[in-house]
Formats: C-alpha cells, structure tokens, sequence
C-alpha cells in the first residue's frame, strides 16, 4: 500500500470572475489522498488540514478517534431513528390491516371514501414539510423536534380507534398529516448533517429498515390482534390496533429526548476532538464549513437556492415517478389477499417481501457507498420493479404473482433508499439549501399519494391491471429523469475540471474556488 497525494497546479484568478463566483482553475493532477491497496481500493484516508484540537496527532491516532466516534454517532443516533420509524411506519399503515378487520363495514365507508381517507393524510404531509424542515434547520435541535412531532403523532394516532364515522376518520387522517411533515425529512437531514457523503447511503437505507421491518411487522402484529382481541370490550379489533400500536409510540417515544443528539456543532455527547474529526470529515467532502454562516445564506435565501437548482428538481422527479410506483405498498396486503388465502395467511404472506427487502437495501447501499456510484444503483432495481409489474399485470398464476410480489418490494426501496442520499450528495452545502432540498423532494414526491390510492378500488381486484400498467409507465419515466440527471451532473463535474463552474449559485454566496476541494465531484 502506498501513500497519493494531492498535487494541485497553481491556480489563476479573475477579480471580476471571482466576484461573479465563477472559477478559473488549472490543474496538472488532482487525486485523492487515500491509501490504495494493490488492487487500487480505497481503504483508510490521510487526515490534513486539522482543526487545532486534532493537531499533534497521528494518522493512526486520526483514524482510531474517526472509527470510535463514528460508532458512538452510530449507536447513539441510528438505533432510536429507526425505532422512531418503525413505530411510525406501524401507526401509518395500520389502516390497510384495519381494513380486512372490518374498518369499512363499522364505519359504513361506501364507494372511494377508504381511498379518500388514504389519500387525505398526504395533504397536510406535502403543504407542511418544507416549512417544517426549515424550522428545524433554524432551530438547530432535531432532538426536541423530532420526539415532540412523534409524540403528538402517537396521541393522535391512538385516537383513531375512538373515530365513529367517515368524517372522525377524515378529521384524523388530516392530523396525522399535518404532523407527520415533520419526521421523515428531518430525519435525513440529521443524517446528512452527521455523515459524509460515502458513509451516507448506508446509513439512509438503516434508517429506512424501519419502515420496511415495520411493513414486515404490522402483518404479523395484525394477524395476532384482529383475531385474538375482537369483540373484547365491547370494540372491535380494528379498533384495538389502533390503540395498542399508538399507545406504545406515545410511552417509549419521549425518551428519544435524552438519546438523540442535536448536530455536530451543538451536541453534548462528544467531546471536542470527535466534535472536530466530524465536522473535518463533513468539511472534506467539499472543501467548505458545513454551516449557513459561512455560505453566506439565510433559511430563505438557501430555498431560493435549492428552488433554483435544476439538479433538485431532477432527483425529485426521479424519486416522484418511483413514489408513484410504491403506492403498491399501500395496499399490499390487498393485493396479497388477492392469492386467495384466508385473513391470517394473507396477513403473514406479507412479511417476506419486506424481509427481503430489509436485507437487500443493506447490502445495495453498503455497495452505493463503497464505489460511490449511484445512477446504475437507482436504475437497475428500477428495471426489476418493471418486471415485476409486468408479471404482476400479465398472470394470475399464483406462485407467479408472489414471486413478482417478492422482488417488487425489494427493488422498488434499493432504489428508493439510494435517490434519498443521492439527493444530499447533490446539494451538499448549505445546510439551508440541504434541508429545504431534501423536504421539498421528499413532498413533492409523496404527492402521487394523493390520487395515487384511486388505482387500487376493491373493484379491480385481483389483476388491479390498470394499477400495475400505470406503474410500469412510472417506473419508465423515473429511469428517464435519472438519466437526466446523470447528463446534468456529467456536465457540472466538466465545469469543475474546466474551472468555470458558478460555487456562489451552487454552495452559497461564501463559496468561492478559494475554499473548495479540488477533488470534489458530484456522484455519479
């Protein structure tokens, strides 16, 4: 193993260019300082450029506090989001195992009122996440942010086993939205405020386990619930579930306080060395400080920046498109009943797909990250969903739709988890323009949830053929918008190596070629 050095050429201003924040860089050679192994991989990095606390340490004392804090960031941040998200996941969807408990029956739902309650949550989901994200990012506390959104979500989703008619379970579901806004995209905007962008893919698709291990989960959970609690009380057990799955978000999740920490800059868990090796590394991975002071930008100033970036509004459509194609999981265990097994079985038959697909993201994530590739990494997944849509679409083969069923959930989130981080490593500074960017991707695409239920009616079952046509067309259209913005990145990596790339409409009014890393590339 050897060591490569950085070797930057001498670089060549323009006063007027550099007040415009266009560069003009000449650059002999430009590699990364990394050990290579024999085979050119990439194992440890070399530490330079160190804070004063850092300063007199060695490049193996440098890598053992990296590793260490890396783990305590790890075990004290991933464990709790994920738990958080389970819950959440639990509390969201239990309205499609409530509905083979006799939900529309008990409160006399005719026509497309279940769809409706279905879709109505996405409303106040889409209108309040940007502002939701911008108040965190200027709060600076997702620890007090998030377990206050969840515990609110918690008393309102228990509150859902009391509901008597259409217009309780309407009036609920708004709520539900409403303060749901606030977790998702906060959640990855914490994350992207921890990890750098080779370490983040991973830690988006861990996060996202949640979801998925609760989509295993609430099929297992429901089965034991609508069959062993009904009529207990004097309720019905879609009622229970409700109740029972609430009421444990509201007891556990207020701890999340005292365990979640806050960012890097502000939190009280690190000392001041693991502080700064974090905050170098976040530093790295563009060349500038990952805050708003120094971009020069305001929470408003970093929307108008992320409002303005065609490659936001690339990844959006991209994950919009896919969104689309995962309204499936909304009703998946309707489309599992369509097998034709009875209530339980139906039930338990739900759990695969999601397990596979827990272990799937890990390691297509770990990959994204460890080659630093993401566009085949979002569209291969994509073109097996299209087969699986197809088979889904074309047969009523029994063992051939559970297959379908099987890779469909898998492929559809190792895209899904790997577009989310795409979407940081996009629009890596400022922190303003990150939060608004991640929000504004995250309800845009969730806004096919609102119409997207209508594809699903009881009627079309057991093909749902139209649904699964429509599918298939969004997943084209998903793989055309990332070939897109594969075409823009290319292009803004050639403004780089040219040195004629715009740093202040990218990263911020401070950001000029002076502090960039000439080694930073946007992920292709």
């Amino acid at each position: 193993m050897s060591f490569e050095k950085s070797q930057v050429s001498h670089i060549e201003n323009d006063q007027k260019n550099k007040e415009d924040g266009i560069t003009h860089v000449e650059v002999d050679k430009v590699d990364d300082s990394k050990i290579i192994d024999e085979n050119g991989i990439e194992e440890e990095l070399e530490y330079f450029d160190l804070p004063e606390s850092l300063q007199g340490m060695t490049q193996e004392e440098l890598r053992i506090l990296d590793k260490k804090t890396t783990r305590k960031i790890d075990l004290r941040l991933m464990p709790m989001l994920i738990y958080i998200y389970i819950l959440n996941y639990l509390d969201r969807n239990n309205i499609a195992s409530a509905r083979l408990g006799g939900l529309e029956e008990d409160l006399g739902l005719v026509g497309t009122q279940y769809q409706t309650c279905i879709s109505i949550l996405f409303v106040g989901y889409i209108v309040f996440q940007i502002p939701s994200n911008m108040l965190l990012n200027k709060l600076g506390r997702p620890s007090l942010y998030i377990t206050s959104v969840m515990t609110v979500w918690g008393i309102i989703s228990t509150c859902t086993g009391a509901v008597k008619n259409y217009h309780g379970l309407l009036v609920v579901r708004i709520l539900l939205g409403i303060v749901e806004s606030g977790f998702f995209a906060a959640a990855l905007s914490t994350l992207s405020n921890w990890y750098d962008r080779k370490s983040l893919s991973f830690r988006n698709s861990i996060l996202y386990s949640g979801s998925l291990m609760s989509s295993a989960w609430s099929g297992l959970i429901a089965a034991g619930i609508l069959d062993n609690m009904d009529g207990k009380g004097g309720l019905r057990s879609w009622r229970y579930l409700f109740i029972i799955e609430g009421a444990i978000t509201v007891a556990s999740v207020p701890f999340a306080y005292y365990i979640l920490p806050d960012n890097p800059s502000n939190t009280k868990f690190l000392s001041q060395q693991e502080k700064d090796i974090i905050q170098w590394k976040l530093r790295r991975d563009v060349g500038t400080s990952d805050s708003d002071e120094a971009a020069q930008e305001s929470t408003m100033s970093g929307l108008l920046l992320a409002v303005k970036d065609v490659k936001v509004w690339l990844v959006t459509l991209t994950l919009t498109f896919l969104v689309a194609a995962c309204g499936v999981t909304n009703f998946f265990p309707s489309v599992v009943q369509t097998l034709n097994f009875n209530k339980t079985t139906t039930l338990c038959l739900t759990a695969p797909p999601y397990c596979i697909a827990v272990v799937a993201t890990f390691f297509w994530a770990r990959h994204a990250d460890k080659t630093g590739e993401r566009f085949l990494h979002v569209t291969i997944p994509l073109l097996i969903s299209l087969v699986s849509f197809i088979i889904s679409a074309s047969t009523l083969n029994t063992g051939a739709r559970y297959f379908a069923m099987c890779i469909m959930i898998p492929s559809l989130y190792c895209s899904f988890t790997t577009i989310l981080s795409w979407m940081s490593n996009c629009t890596p500074r400022p922190p303003a323009k990150r939060a608004v960017a991640i929000a504004l991707m995250n309800c845009i695409s969730n806004s096919t949830s609102i119409w997207n239920s209508y594809l699903y009616p009881s009627s079309a079952a057991p093909r749902y053929l139209t649904a699964f046509v429509c599918n298939c067309a969004f997943i084209l259209c998903a793989i055309l918008a990332a070939v897109a913005l594969r075409f823009r990145l290319k292009s803004l990596n050639k403004k780089i190596v040219n040195g004629t790339m715009n740093w202040h409409r990218e990263l911020g009014k401070g950001n000029d070629y002076s502090n960039i890393s000439p080694d930073f590339r946007y992920l292709l």
